[in-house]
């Protein structure tokens, strides 16, 4: 090479290295300290996109999960609040039952009245339980509601009975004769609106519509019950509007209450059958005062459900329903205030009905919130895997592997101090001109 002065091409070659090294190993410096391989777009334009689609994703999974757990934070309050009802329920039908019992005055009833009152109050107090300032089961959030009617079905009954069946030819579901004498006399007992009605007729005066139609002529009753009986394996519609059968979709009798509404409900209905010197015929008694309430009577409402948004997609939620577990909506009291009434034995009779109803309101509210709990702690296992695989395939995007990049590091470092070396070295070799020139 031709010796010059004007272009030291050796020293600009090593600059040109030089600078190269450095910018190697400023860059081996930002993945070491940040510990990412993917500091900026310009690092890798498809790789930062994708991690950060993927960091979007994280966040929204973990605020998912969160949301999650608030749920579940949130049904616990509301499980809290039913169960004490429940509880309140389960003392309440020890108290009925002790009040039926002719042990006790009058007096001794007014006393455990005054307790009932007591107790049916806290079960408003429990429907009025707030989370973050919103009522969970007083009704206010409830699914849409179609309104419903009180259902009242007995499948104990043979299948072949129908409304119009005399008391006296009555059979249980096996065939088996009641053994009801034409003598006898059929009493039902009913509760609507925290008052018992009661009638009776003899078992020769026909079958239920009969003594459903002396139900409706009490005075201060009004029509309780629809004139005919339900003798089908239908047994009416529910909050969906969609038919509702018997389990073994057999034929069995549904006594209707005559309109749609909690005001209108039946809160609970007694048969008893006495023979004509006046026992209870408890065999045939088993089999006729079994009806269950398999339609619970509800007042028309919009969809107020609860949504729990546990998803990072829109809609992906889960609507929670929660029913009203107020007094009145349990059939513990009317519309007015007044609490159903255990004065007498044959009210306190009544009321045990009443209040096995209640429990099973209360009890079918309280598995709904159980099963959303259990669902929400699934939904919350499956969030956080979620989060965690989207989690390590972002780190593999972006990343840094350390001892890879402290091995590029320490390369890049000792080529920057050689080209530093280098380039004092080709900026003396100009020097050597000089000699050329003494």
């Amino acid at each position: 090479m031709s010796m010059v002065v004007k272009n030291n091409m050796s020293a600009i070659s090593t600059l040109n290295t030089l600078n190269k090294n450095s910018s190697a190993l400023s860059n081996s410096l930002k993945k070491v300290s940040s510990g990412m391989k993917i500091n900026s777009a310009a690092d890798d334009a498809s790789g930062y996109a994708i991690s950060e689609r993927m960091r979007v994703q994280i966040r929204g999974l973990d605020q998912a999960n969160q949301n999650t757990q608030n749920g579940t934070s949130m049904m616990k309050v509301a499980e809290g609040a039913v169960s004490s009802t429940v509880d309140i329920l389960k003392t309440l039908k020890e108290k009925v039952i002790n009040a039926a019992n002719d042990t006790n005055t009058d007096s001794d009833r007014a006393t455990i009245q005054k307790e009932l009152d007591q107790s049916i109050d806290q079960i408003n107090d429990n429907a009025n339980v707030t989370y973050n300032g919103k009522y969970l089961v007083d009704g206010s959030h409830n699914s849409k509601v179609t309104a419903t009617t009180t259902e009242m079905t007995n499948e104990s009954l043979h299948s072949s009975t129908t409304g119009k069946t005399a008391f006296s030819d009555m059979k249980d579901r096996n065939g088996n004769s009641l053994n009801i004498n034409s003598l006898d006399t059929v009493t039902i007992s009913f509760v609507k609106e925290g008052k018992t009605y009661t009638t009776s007729m003899k078992a020769s005066e026909g079958g239920i519509n009969d003594l459903l139609g002396k139900a409706n002529k009490i005075k201060g009753a009004g029509t309780t019950f629809k004139p005919t009986i339900g003798e089908t394996s239908y047994i009416g519609k529910d909050i969906a509007g969609d038919a509702v059968h018997t389990a073994d979709e057999k034929n069995a009798l549904t006594i209707h209450a005559a309109k749609a509404g909690v005001s209108n409900q039946i809160s609970g209905v007694t048969f008893s059958v006495t023979n004509t010197k006046g026992q209870v015929q408890k065999s045939a008694n088993a089999v006729l005062d079994n009806f269950t309430e398999s339609v619970r009577a509800q007042n028309k409402s919009d969809d107020n459900a609860i949504s729990l948004q546990v998803g990072t997609k829109a809609n992906q939620s889960i609507r929670v329903g929660l029913t009203d577990m107020r007094a009145e909506a349990l059939g513990l009291q009317s519309s007015t205030g007044q609490t159903i009434q255990i004065g007498t034995q044959a009210q306190a009779n009544a009321a045990i009905n009443v209040l096995d109803n209640a429990v099973q309101k209360a009890l079918d509210q309280q598995t709904t919130i159980g099963s959303v709990e259990s669902r929400l702690a699934y939904t919350s296992s499956n969030l956080t895997t979620a989060s965690e695989n989207v989690q390590a395939s972002e780190s593999t995007i972006r990343d840094a592997d350390m001892a890879k990049e402290m091995t590029e590091y320490t390369k890049n470092n000792v080529l920057l101090q050689a080209a530093q070396s280098m380039l004092a070295q080709a900026n003396q070799s100009s020097s050597s001109v000089l000699s050329l020139l003494q």
